[in-house]
């Protein structure tokens, strides 16, 4: 999922869709192809409240129409009435408040806790805290796939110790909560990429709002071919939250990504989309270590085939 912070004197659409609940799922990955950069949800009456964000520079009139246009056919193809759409300009002071009003400290797994910047965190607090600015959109913690994937790493960082020198690559970085989240949990060094400079810009951010030294994380705008480009050798694991067709492209490269016994996380992937991934990942010697749901959402950890 690619999410990014506010920057300074923007303008944003905020994109809001009224529909019925069942059609939550559908809305989220539709929203998030268009390259909206947040959501915040309400239920009320049967009903699905949605407001959703994406940068002004980042689309126009008729985008925002064909947009609306997308959201009806998505559910008239399941049978559900169509949703209605409509859209607004806001400003960044109004875009940081809906946040404050949606975003709440989110226990994830059995050792995180995800803060919001404006809310400190008990002294006494028995999590790793992680913090985030209000910003970082879809990498806020509280979606399925977001996690899914720092359940994951929690899993295979578990019994990590510092001399391990465990190194992690994050593709799609977005707000960065994943490489935040796996040094926390024990990962010596995390190299991110993503290819929107406003994500770059949201990682740097969250990376100092929770004191990492900037030689921890190497973070930079560009391809999974850019991130593997400029890594000094293979990384022990990576981090992949994206969606289901942009990670099916990027298979071929998952074995220089990472080191003969390298394992991989991927997540952003509807549960009916599974199949095409997993092929891809068989097709490339990779093999489904093990499949994780929430809700319509899956999670896969990989590893290299034997074979």
């Amino acid at each position: 999922m690619s999410p990014s912070m506010i920057t300074a004197n923007n303008s944003w659409w905020e994109v809001q869709v009224i529909a019925d609940q069942s059609l939550e799922e559908q809305i989220f990955w539709r929203l998030q192809s268009f390259g909206c950069q947040g959501m915040a949800t309400q239920k009320k009456d049967g009903k699905l409240y949605v407001s959703s964000y994406i940068p002004m520079e980042k689309g126009k009139v008729l985008d925002l129409a064909a947009l609306a246009l997308w959201l009806e056919q998505d559910a008239i193809a399941v049978n559900y009435d169509p949703p209605v759409t409509q859209w607004k300009i806001i400003n960044d002071e109004d875009w940081s408040s809906s946040w404050k009003q949606h975003w709440n400290p989110q226990e994830v797994g059995d050792m995180l806790v995800i803060y919001p910047a404006w809310i400190d965190p008990p002294a006494d607090c028995d999590r790793k805290v992680l913090r985030l600015d209000p910003g970082s959109a879809f990498g806020t913690g509280a979606h399925a796939t977001t996690q899914l994937c720092l359940e994951a790493l929690e899993m295979r960082l578990w019994d990590v110790k510092p001399e391990d020198n465990i190194v992690v690559a994050d593709v799609g970085c977005g707000s960065g909560i994943l490489s935040i989240g796996a040094l926390l949990i024990g990962a010596s060094q995390t190299f991110a990429i993503d290819n929107d400079i406003l994500a770059i810009k949201a990682t740097n951010h969250n990376r100092q709002l929770n004191n990492i030294p900037e030689e921890k994380i190497w973070v930079q705008e560009g391809s999974i071919q850019d991130l593997i480009a400029n890594m000094p050798k293979p990384a022990n694991g990576f981090t992949c939250n994206i969606l289901a067709d942009i990670i099916v492209d990027m298979v071929p490269y998952f074995d220089q990504l990472v080191d003969e016994n390298g394992w991989g996380i991927l997540s952003g992937i509807l549960i009916e989309q599974v199949p095409k991934v997993a092929k891809a990942l068989d097709d490339h010697k990779w093999v489904v270590a093990t499949f994780w749901k929430r809700q319509e959402w899956a999670c896969l950890t990989i590893r290299r085939s034997e074979y």
